[in-house]
């Protein structure tokens, strides 16, 4: 500030992750984005939330404080599935966990106040943000606490909760703090969730938090209920405003969802003046930035409609694609930067092959509340092309100085079939110059009847057919690393044994499998809360925790320390026929 001539800052994030200058962490995209409209903008990374001091280690912002966890949900980033601590958080120096509280936006929303009031700042507004603030901007089920916990905008008494990708919704507010109005009064911006005594008229209302926080079937199947309004509001030109009632009588009120950046606009934000490294405060590097540094951010948004999945709850469905001419631009910049050996690492996003609008409504940024557009049948009026894509890898392979260009993120292998087209170039394409000897797939499972419960459709091993018999046809010798999720609602021990015995038979035993993890803001998490299939309203089968060790224990057959679990589910499901088939030894009569 010193060096910048700055006597204060207009706005101060407060951020859950260690800083890095990259378009891949929020807060640096956020304030960049703030800086280049003309706001002078100061972070506070990962500050001690045991003394309000470091809070105010900036001084008062001119406008407000910013507020996010991260890029994580700061519980996700701490536990694992089991409820176990884990030992490293890749978002802090040298990945070492604890430099973030639990509930981290809670906390520092509540760490801001206090300093303000120390400091005798009075009236300074405080606006959260980030995938935690996203996922938990309604009542939501807490997986860690095993309750329906309240919006965290009501808990954390801040000012304004900003949801989705908050680009417009931030520069909107900033302008109209920067013209004088107050934090109060602005009431209507796009992508926004706000603390009111009265519901508004037109709001949709939702179930109030009384009538969803209990486990009895009617707070259960309110619960649901809740989820599918939600979900049935979140095309931004067709939604209405939503109101929920909690339990103190204030209301929460959700505006209609921002629309999506056009490419333009997405062109520019990828393209502001990021330093692309960590601050050099930090000797230890951060992990997450190795994954991603000389990685292009080539689309936002998803449609795939994974029911375990909560980026159609932040990002949103409708798809946007960088233009060729700005990821050739960000990948000459990326090729002049101290560490890189000529490799690209990705060109991706939520799923890298969904890089442009499917139809007519996604290219206005809208889409169908009612229906899914890949589940349970690919819509009729979407048109699968690789075309875009293509063009895009083909300028940047060109480019000199660049060796090779890998896709890492996830690849939707059913929308390369639908692709009658160029689905057969882009596979051909793909395995000839963008794979790094393996390619990471998403069947998540075997059994019709769990892949129905995920919103999953596609044939897996027609697809791992062609990927063979393409790689034969190139002289390559490269490998499919499916990814598969235990656990699952919907999943009896009799599907994860198919979903075994599938794997054993393919040849190929995963070293690692996701075991389900109930996050807030999916439609899975509500099955696992209620036991009901929100979508249909009949119920689900959600295996408790002991059967989920069982389940991940199956998948796990080849691990010699798994042998008792495994014994133990093929008993459980009458199964022993099948002990010879996962080498469990039958036990010797007395």
């Amino acid at each position: 500030m010193n060096e910048r001539g700055w006597d204060e800052c207009d706005f101060i994030f407060v951020s859950g992750d260690a800083y890095v200058d990259h378009p891949s962490f929020a807060a640096a995209l956020i304030c960049r984005v703030l800086e280049a409209e003309g706001f002078r903008v100061g972070i506070i990374p990962q500050p001690d939330w045991k003394d309000s001091a470091s809070f105010s280690a900036l001084g008062r912002p001119r406008l407000a404080f910013l507020a996010g966890a991260g890029n994580l949900d700061s519980m996700l980033a701490h536990y694992t599935a089991a409820k176990k601590k884990r030992s490293q958080d890749a978002y802090s120096p040298g990945g070492k966990a604890g430099c973030r509280p639990d509930r981290a936006l809670l906390k520092y929303a509540g760490m801001i106040r206090e300093a303000s009031a120390r400091e005798g700042w009075k009236n300074v507004p405080v606006i959260i943000g980030g995938i935690e603030a996203s996922l938990r901007r309604f009542a939501h089920y807490d997986y860690w606490s095993d309750t329906v916990r309240r919006s965290i905008l009501l808990d954390s008494k801040a000012d304004i909760l900003v949801y989705g990708m908050g680009e417009t919704a931030i520069r909107e507010i900033a302008r109209r703090l920067e013209a004088g109005e107050k934090i109060e009064e602005i009431n209507d911006v796009r992508g926004t969730c706000l603390r009111g005594k009265i519901r508004p008229s037109g709001a949709l209302e939702l179930p109030d938090y009384e009538a969803v926080k209990g486990k009895d079937p009617p707070s259960l199947r309110a619960y649901a209920e809740h989820f599918m309004i939600q979900k049935s509001n979140a095309d931004p030109a067709s939604a209405r405003p939503l109101a929920e009632r909690s339990d103190s009588g204030r209301w929460l009120i959700q505006n209609p969802p921002a629309y999506p950046l056009e490419q333009k606009e997405l062109d520019r934000v990828y393209e502001l003046p990021f330093a692309r490294r960590s601050h050099p405060v930090y000797d230890e590097g951060i992990p997450a930035l190795k994954e991603v540094a000389f990685s292009l951010v080539s689309s936002r948004g998803c449609f795939g409609g994974c029911s375990f999945c909560a980026l159609t709850f932040h990002q949103g469905r409708a798809v946007r694609g960088r233009s060729l001419e700005s990821l050739v631009r960000e990948a000459e910049i990326i090729k002049n930067l101290p560490g890189f050996k000529g490799y690209i690492h990705d060109v991706g996003g939520p799923t890298a092959n969904f890089h442009a609008p499917p139809c007519q409504k996604q290219k206005n940024g809208s889409f169908c509340p009612e229906r899914e557009c890949l589940f349970p049948s690919p819509c009729p009026k979407l048109k699968a092309d690789h075309g875009p894509y293509l063009k895009t890898l083909s300028a940047l392979r060109l480019i000199k100085g660049i060796k090779k260009v890998f896709i890492r993120s996830g690849i939707r292998f059913d929308y390369i079939e639908l692709d009658k087209g160029k689905g057969h170039e882009f596979l051909e394409i793909l395995c000839a110059h963008h794979v790094s000897g393996q390619l990471k797939v998403a069947p998540e499972h075997s059994s019709a009847k769990v892949l129905e419960a995920m919103g999953k459709c596609g044939d897996y091993n027609e697809f791992r057919d062609k990927f063979f018999k393409m790689n034969k046809k190139l002289g390559l010798k490269q490998y499919l690393i499916p990814y598969f999720i235990s656990g699952h609602p919907g999943s009896s021990l009799e599907e994860a044994i198919e979903l075994a015995l599938f794997l054993r038979e393919g040849g190929f035993v995963p070293d690692q499998v996701q075991d389900f993890y109930p996050s807030p803001g999916t439609l899975s998490t509500v099955m696992y809360r209620t036991g009901l299939d929100p979508r249909n309203g009949k119920s689900i089968y959600v295996p408790g925790e002991r059967e989920k060790r069982l389940q991940r224990a199956l998948l796990h057959f080849n691990k010699k320390e798994n042998s008792p679990l495994v014994r133990e589910a093929l008993e459980k499901a009458g199964r022993q026929d099948l002990f010879k088939v996962f080498g469990i030894k039958a036990k010797k009569k007395p």
